[in-house]
């Protein structure tokens, strides 16, 4: 059966990822699992290549690209190479915090946040996972409140992927 779903753009961006992949990740990935953590320098050099924060508008240094399907091809592509855990800090990234920066933040914040985050400069996480509920956000014990200029978190938090290298979280 005949894939429709991508066009030719996508495909040359698929073998421009495929490369990125083969290039600087393949290499990597047994240490990085080791570690259990990727070098910062992946987002720095993903970002330079274009592979993240392609919905980005263009005025804050990302691709103004609003078609999903390129995060698609990239999705694909760390699968195919089994790359998931380097990877997944990529569409993590890309997939599950940007859209929060895009739609929740104000034009101040996303003139401070999104080049950072387009280049790879800026690392997102997402602390969802709480130890005794899972990813229920209804069931959320972890409170944040406000000091002064400074922020009082309290609670607990697992499975934070990016989060030891993340700088926005």
């Amino acid at each position: 059966m005949e894939r429709t779903l991508f066009d030719e753009e996508h495909e040359l961006f698929r073998d421009s990822f495929r490369r990125f992949v083969a290039d600087e990740i393949t290499p990597n990935l047994e240490r990085w699992e080791a570690e259990g953590i990727a070098d910062r320098s992946l987002f720095a050099k993903a970002g330079s290549h274009g592979f993240l924060g392609m919905a980005v508008p263009e005025e804050h240094g990302g691709g103004g690209v609003d078609d999903f399907r390129y995060n698609q091809v990239v999705i694909e592509e760390v699968q195919a190479a089994g790359a998931g855990g380097a990877g997944l800090g990529i569409t993590l990234h890309n997939d599950i915090c940007l859209p929060y920066f895009l739609t929740l933040t104000t034009e101040e914040q996303k003139a401070r946040w999104l080049p950072g985050i387009a280049s790879g400069e800026l690392i997102t996480a997402i602390a969802m996972t709480e130890p005794a509920i899972g990813s229920d956000l209804a069931s959320m014990t972890t409170s944040a409140v406000r000091d002064g200029d400074d922020w009082i978190v309290n609670g607990s938090k697992t499975f934070i992927t990016n989060g030891i290298n993340a700088d926005l979280v």
